[in-house]
């Protein structure tokens, strides 16, 4: 799917429900080790905090990091999204297992935020994320 298409198809529709679509997407990306998903997903300026602190800024940036990281298991709990006008907040708790590109392995418990902005195609697109650990990592 080519961002443009992926942004429309998470245009359709309630926002609410276009936005929890595309964090499923990237979700799905995670448990299928298949960061292509998510590449539809973000803008080119896209800014996202991890856990540890770290910033990784630009969709390359955070594509490369997606690559790095090997899932076994990953979900969400309590997805929300909440919708102003052009801007949406999607909010929830990850919980997944893996291992890092030099083989160590992790637990990760995680709240999240993901801002997504509503493009003039009418697609949303992510333009931020962090991530506050709860939890053993």
């Amino acid at each position: 799917m080519t961002c443009i298409a992926a942004a429309q198809a998470f245009g359709a529709g309630a926002p609410e429900d276009a936005v929890a679509a595309a964090e499923h997407q990237w979700l799905h990306a995670e448990q299928t080790n298949n960061a292509d998903l998510i590449a539809p997903l973000l803008s080119d300026k896209v800014v996202v905090t991890t856990e540890e602190g770290k910033v990784l800024a630009g969709k390359v940036a955070v594509l490369t990091d997606a690559r790095a990281t090997t899932w076994t298991t990953a979900k969400y709990e309590d997805l929300n999204v909440s919708v102003f006008d052009r801007t949406a907040i999607a909010t929830g708790t990850f919980i997944g297992k893996g291992a890092d590109s030099g083989g160590k392995t992790f637990n990760v418990k995680l709240r999240f935020t993901d801002t997504w902005v509503r493009m003039p195609n009418g697609g949303w697109l992510c333009v931020a994320g962090h991530d506050s650990a709860l939890g053993d990592r």
